[in-house]
């Protein structure tokens, strides 16, 4: 209960301050330690409004279709990635951004019931305190981008060499489908994935 309220008080804090890091970062940092690698953290959180309206739209038709008309669980997401677990041809997740962006924060990488549960019961407080603006502001500028990548900023420069403000339809899609696995695929690499991600926004009116 106490490390609940702390989280929760973390949340509302982050309303108006910006994390220095996540439980995500702080993850590679001892993995690369305890492995004796190399690690260097690229993280540079800038403003909802200097990232491009192409790179948001490209992650929420990515990861969360329905992130506007939730109220931090997806029950229709959950439904289908259950059924498809059974039939053995699961194509997606069910975790929504805010769902994802309390686990970046709080929990890492790791998988548990006991931490699936933490995560579950800190959502509506996300949904409560932060708003959708600043979910989505905070989810884009804390999720694992690539080794030591955090944030669309550094994406956008590591990849592209620009400015998250200034990256294309085109790539904000290829770098909205390696989310799902962001140490192991590469934006070059993923031209059916993006297309299939390019073909929702233009369904959802983008």
């Amino acid at each position: 209960m106490l490390l609940w309220s702390l989280a929760a008080l973390l949340l509302v804090a982050a309303r108006w301050i910006d994390p220095p890091t996540t439980a995500v970062h702080i993850q590679r940092r001892l993995q690369a330690w305890i492995h004796n690698k190399p690690y260097q953290e690229r993280y540079n959180f800038i403003p909802l409004s200097q990232i491009s309206p192409d790179l948001q739209h490209a992650v929420i038709a990515a990861e969360d279709a329905r992130f506007y008309h939730h109220h931090g669980f997806d029950w229709q997401a959950i439904q289908l990635a259950a059924q498809e677990d059974m039939e053995g041809d699961r194509m997606r997740g069910g975790s929504t951004l805010t769902q994802q962006l309390v686990k970046n924060l709080f929990f890492g990488t790791g998988r548990s019931f006991l931490r699936k549960g933490a995560e579950s019961a800190l959502v509506p407080v996300a949904e409560l305190v932060l708003g959708k603006r600043r979910i989505l502001e905070l989810y884009l500028n804390v999720v694992e981008w690539g080794p030591g990548i955090y944030g669309a900023d550094a994406a956008c420069r590591t990849d592209y060499r620009t400015p998250a403000r200034s990256i294309g339809r085109q790539s904000s899609a290829r770098l909205a489908a390696i989310l799902p696995a962001p140490l192991k695929r590469r934006p070059e690499r993923m031209d059916r994935y993006s297309a299939i991600i390019q073909e929702r926004m233009r369904q959802m009116g983008w």
